[in-house]
């Protein structure tokens, strides 16, 4: 059987799956909505792709302290909360000033640890990176993974992982899982006008506002497709704008000159880490769970049978290596 890793943007689907499916209760009461809708998405997923490694990438830090020394208004409007003395790297000995608690619901933070538990109790990877956001994660483990990768997620800015001669496509969940897209160069080339290598160039000139990216003002997704079209990525467009004999229009040479301080850390920023040291043994899906005594108390405390005993099934049915 072909290797194949699927990495999921496991935040992305445990939040759609708390707001998309009504509210449903474990024997003691407890919402588990979106605990029993990450591991059918899972079932799901896997029974579709047949993926030998899976690994549920996580946010260990969802706003980076070094994310917002760049840019303040990053991710600023989901703070709800700020923490002295968070930890900024593994092993560094630094500390940031403050650490940010991001506005979830309680019914859904509580499940939370739930998941952990249950996708530990299976022996399925969880990795996250203290100081980064799942997107690196998923952006470290996509490169140079040996195989080819699908990547589950809702969040647009990981079209930069887009590679066809990698084999690293995103499966796109933003209308629903169950009508996800298979997102590769052509589609990010028909969809925006812009290579898979410059969407982070092109989402860095468009601005982002659910991310608190404001983008180069007066600059839109088809004035920002032109540029890249004509001058390949920012540095090139910046190039332009210093060069008095170059063809670009006395309008979009203002806006980018005007922007110029942020085009200095933007990209930084929108681009997703490549380069965390991560583990990348134990990733390969288990044919079976790896504590199954465990799974069952987690079963009967929250009352999870019915994705339980599907994704243990789907599992059991893999051709690919056991862990």
């Amino acid at each position: 059987m072909t290797e194949r890793l699927l990495l999921l943007d496991t935040a992305s689907l445990y939040f759609r799956a708390f707001f998309g499916s009504p509210e449903i209760l474990s024997p003691g009461g407890t919402n588990v909505n979106a605990v029993r809708g990450l591991l059918d998405y899972i079932s799901r997923l896997t029974e579709q792709y047949e993926p030998t490694h899976l690994v549920c990438c996580w946010d260990d830090d969802w706003r980076p302290q070094w994310r917002v020394d760049l840019i303040p208004t990053y991710k600023a409007h989901r703070v709800v909360e700020e923490v002295a003395g968070a930890p900024v790297a593994e092993g560094s000995g630094e500390r940031s000033d403050r650490r940010y608690v991001e506005e979830v619901p309680d019914p859904l933070e509580q499940q939370v640890p739930i998941i952990r538990e249950v996708l530990d109790a299976f022996g399925i990877a969880v990795i996250g990176a203290p100081g980064y956001e799942a997107d690196d994660v998923i952006g470290t483990l996509a490169t140079g993974a040996g195989m080819p990768v699908d990547v589950v997620t809702g969040d647009r800015d990981l079209f930069q992982l887009v590679d066809d001669e990698a084999a690293v496509r995103i499966l796109y969940v933003g209308r629903g899982v169950g009508r996800h897209e298979r997102v590769d160069e052509a589609w990010v080339l028909e969809k925006y006008g812009v290579r898979a290598g410059q969407y982070a160039d092109f989402a860095t000139l468009r601005g982002d506002a659910s991310d608190g990216l404001p983008g180069v003002k007066g600059v839109g997704e088809k004035t920002a497709a032109s540029l890249l079209q004509k001058y390949d990525d920012i540095a090139g467009i910046r190039a332009a704008v210093e060069d008095p004999s170059s063809d670009l229009g006395p309008g979009p040479r203002l806006k980018i000159r005007d922007a110029s301080d942020y085009l200095d850390v933007a990209p930084t920023v929108v681009a997703v880490a490549r380069d965390i040291d991560l583990p990348r043994d134990h990733l390969a899906l288990p044919k079976a769970p790896a504590d199954a005594d465990r799974l069952a108390g987690l079963v009967e405390e929250w009352g999870l049978a019915t994705p339980v005993a599907r994704l243990t099934g789907v599992l059991a049915g893999l051709d690919g290596p056991a862990t």
